[in-house]
């Protein structure tokens, strides 16, 4: 078993979103939220699936036990409905990096300030409590818009991992890779913050 990292259990509170540890009571309003295909259309499982949500979302619980990943539920503050998750995992505190990913949110925010402010939330607490060296993230090579939104809170693109997953359905994908450094945060902060505000000033 894993150093035990990541407290159990952490609230990241943003003015919009909270971030908090999933947990068993979620499943039903968080795979009512999951269970349009759409959301899951360049994402290597299809959680619209009912049985592989629960498969994939008890596992997540299974792993939290032992170290290797810490799965978020995104909850609205202003409704306190559930529109999606996102986890830490590929966490190895010995070298002091992590990744970040599974994150997906109902169509209704796509395109508002919801994303980024979940990013901020996640990345603040891995280089400024956590203190990481470095935080990956990864896409499928052909999902353009995760890519360019990853390129633009300062992801740093790193390559293609060809063949990398299988995907639900046995075909496989290759994987861009992209990371952010603890001496690229500050940068990647400030993008952040001002994608933000731009937003909420729209």
């Amino acid at each position: 078993m894993k150093e035990k990292w990541i407290a159990y259990p952490i609230i990241l509170e943003g003015p919009n979103v909270d971030l908090i540890p999933l947990e068993k009571e979620h499943f039903e309003e968080l795979y009512l939220a999951a269970s349009d295909k759409e959301l899951w259309e360049l994402i290597p499982t299809d959680c619209s699936d009912k049985a592989l949500f629960y498969q994939n979302y008890e596992h997540a619980l299974s792993e939290r036990e032992a170290g290797n990943q810490y799965p978020f539920v995104i909850r609205h503050k202003q409704t306190g409905q559930l529109i999606g998750s996102t986890r830490f995992f590929e966490i190895y505190p010995s070298d002091r990096k992590l990744e970040i990913g599974w994150t997906w949110i109902i169509k209704k925010f796509w395109g508002t300030s919801i994303n980024l402010e979940s990013k901020l939330l996640l990345l603040t607490h891995c280089f400024e409590v956590l203190k990481t060296n470095r935080v990956q993230l990864k896409t499928k090579d052909n999902n353009f818009r995760s890519r360019k939104a990853i390129e633009k809170i300062g992801g740093v693109f790193e390559g293609i991992l060809r063949k990398d997953r299988v995907l639900s359905d046995g075909t496989t994908r290759n994987a861009a890779y992209y990371s952010i450094l603890d001496d690229e945060w500050d940068s990647a902060r400030l993008k952040i913050e001002t994608q933000i505000k731009e937003k909420n000033n729209f």
